[in-house]
């Protein structure tokens, strides 16, 4: 048997790879990879690699977790050096600690790479810093989704009083629910707040606004996943911090709200 790496391949701009990713992209017999990572990494594989495609969508699975631990466990045990590759970081909404968790009750060695995750790039990209001394000193990252109702309005009740910065994942389609909940539990409804589409790539769009009417600016641009959502203090930042490309110009989009 070889080893699976389960790799972060970075938020989207494929520069972003770490080296040690690059690495085992390079090296890997067996690469299975996700939707939301750069093509153009899959062009470092080295010739002969299998390269299967394990990608999600929202409310549809083009193949099943239990399926892709199932192919991680079968290469391996071939001998294959199986790269698994998942956008952002593997161990951050990427379910890489169940795959991790499966490898290792069936005796696979694995070993974990870490990636950029987009909860601070897509931020960084958008001239947003999720600390900052002056106005936050923590930061939370946070699924747009939960399995339990209950548990999740007590959720959101202790990210209002105990966070600084949410960076929420995976939230667009929830986003009303979200506002509702962080209004309903004492957030400020002039928090600001931004949502960054397609963070770090050449069609990165960001729109800003407030607690109170972000959802509004959402729907007005067509904002669709994936997004990544930030609300606190430090999204103030991005009208002097923007830099990335065209979306340093569309911050018109919030001074129209």
């Amino acid at each position: 048997m070889s080893k699976v790496y389960l790799v972060g391949a970075g938020p989207g701009d494929p520069d972003l790879i770490t080296v040690k990713g690059l690495r085992c992209i390079q090296k890997a017999d067996t690469i299975l990879y996700d939707r939301l990572v750069n093509k153009e990494l899959l062009e470092h594989a080295k010739e002969g690699a299998d390269l299967i495609y394990c990608g999600k969508l929202p409310d549809y699975h083009t193949m099943k977790q239990e399926t892709i631990n199932r192919f991680l466990i079968k290469f391996a045990t071939k001998g294959h050096t199986v790269t698994r590759l998942k956008g952002g970081d593997p161990f951050v909404f990427g379910r890489g600690g169940e795959e991790a968790e499966a490898l290792a009750m069936n005796g696979i060695d694995f070993e974990i790479v870490p990636g950029v995750t987009s909860g601070i790039a897509a931020a960084a990209y958008a001239g947003i810093p999720v600390t900052h001394r002056e106005v936050s000193g923590s930061v939370a990252f946070v699924a747009g989704h939960y399995k339990n109702e209950a548990e999740d309005k007590e959720r959101w009740k202790g990210l209002v009083n105990g966070v600084d910065t949410l960076a929420v994942y995976m939230g667009v389609s929830q986003l009303p629910y979200i506002q509702e909940q962080l209004l309903y539990h004492g957030k400020s409804p002039a928090t600001p707040a931004a949502v960054i589409h397609w963070g770090t790539t050449d069609v990165q769009k960001t729109v800003t606004g407030t607690l109170e009417n972000i959802n509004k600016a959402v729907d007005q641009h067509g904002i669709t996943n994936p997004s990544m959502i930030i609300i606190g203090d430090v999204v103030r930042y991005r009208d002097q911090l923007k830099w990335f490309g065209k979306d340093k110009f569309q911050n018109a989009v919030s001074e129209a709200l």
